[in-house]
């Protein structure tokens, strides 16, 4: 392909992706994921058809061979459904845009997906988890507030780095809590956490940011700390206590809402809680309580 037809099809992705984020508000996260497949995407029929064809320039047969190899390499249907959707969102949308007539991926069936339960905790491992942090040190302090945190209010780890000073309302237990789509929602703390808060910020925050700023948790360098940088710390903590099963980014946040269903909180407090905007996606917990439930029968008789 040309230069000017791989510049093209940047031009084209990254006009996609700015309508989206204009329309949609979605996340910095989001759309470098949607990017990474479309530019994939648009690789892979450069390198298929000899540089002759473009990312507007694909048809069924094309996506079609793209698809079954991507199947045979193993991606999962999770992926393969979430690049599905990504591709036909752009096609559709230069539909509307009167760039194109057809949508090359009408004929893709869409993998069929089952509804997969959460990973999550048990309070015990939750407790471990939470211990887990050496609290003499600055860093360590500032670990397991954050831990704290997480659990006692659900939030996802990139609304949980970027929380500001003044974000946290002590007095009420409230933290304010920007999240996908730019929707603001005051999610509730539990006092522990709201403890652990208070003995971190009179003795750790003013180590790690001496020279001040608006960040609640700043990194090691006092900037804002990246989800990748706490993601690694959460399974190093995991490791230490002794946590054998695979976690997520979101363990503790289902963890939170799994230990609140069990404990018979009302779903629609709970979606409001984690910030879904549709009640369907906190459904998934009461399966999760089912689950545990079968499981304590089978175990115990």
């Amino acid at each position: 392909m040309s230069q000017q037809g791989a510049a093209q099809n940047q031009t084209d992705i990254s006009g996609y992706l700015d309508t989206l984020w204009l329309e949609r508000g979605l996340s910095e996260n989001t759309l470098a994921a949607y990017r990474r497949d479309l530019v994939m995407t648009a690789q892979w029929l450069e390198k298929h058809s000899q540089g002759q064809m473009a990312l507007l320039e694909a048809d069924n047969e094309a996506l079609i061979d793209f698809m079954a190899q991507r199947k045979t390499a193993g991606v999962s249907d999770r992926s393969a459904a979430r690049w599905l959707s990504t591709l036909r969102g752009i096609y559709r949308h230069m539909i509307f845009s009167q760039r194109l007539v057809d949508d090359p991926t009408q004929k893709l069936e869409h993998p069929k997906l089952g509804r997969s339960l959460p990973s999550s905790l048990s309070s015990e491992q939750v407790e471990t988890l939470l211990a887990a942090p050496d609290v003499t040190t600055a860093i360590g302090l500032r670990d397991r507030t954050m831990l704290e945190v997480l659990y006692a209010s659900g939030l996802r780890i990139t609304e949980l780095v970027t929380l500001g000073l003044a974000n946290v309302n002590q007095r009420q237990g409230v933290v304010r809590v920007v999240g996908k789509g730019n929707k603001e929602r005051l999610v509730p703390t539990g006092e522990t956490a709201l403890d652990w808060l208070s003995i971190y910020l009179r003795d750790a925050r003013l180590t790690l940011l001496p020279q001040g700023g608006s960040v609640l948790f700043p990194s090691r360098l006092g900037r804002i700390m990246t989800r990748q940088t706490f993601w690694h710390a959460i399974k190093k903590y995991a490791m230490q206590a002794g946590i054998k099963k695979s976690i997520s980014p979101h363990t503790l946040r289902h963890a939170f809402a799994t230990h609140l269903v069990d404990n018979g909180a009302d779903l629609r407090a709970v979606q409001m809680m984690l910030g879904h905007s549709d009640l369907s996606t906190t459904q998934i917990y009461t399966h999760v309580a089912q689950q545990r439930l079968k499981q304590l029968v089978q175990e115990h008789h």
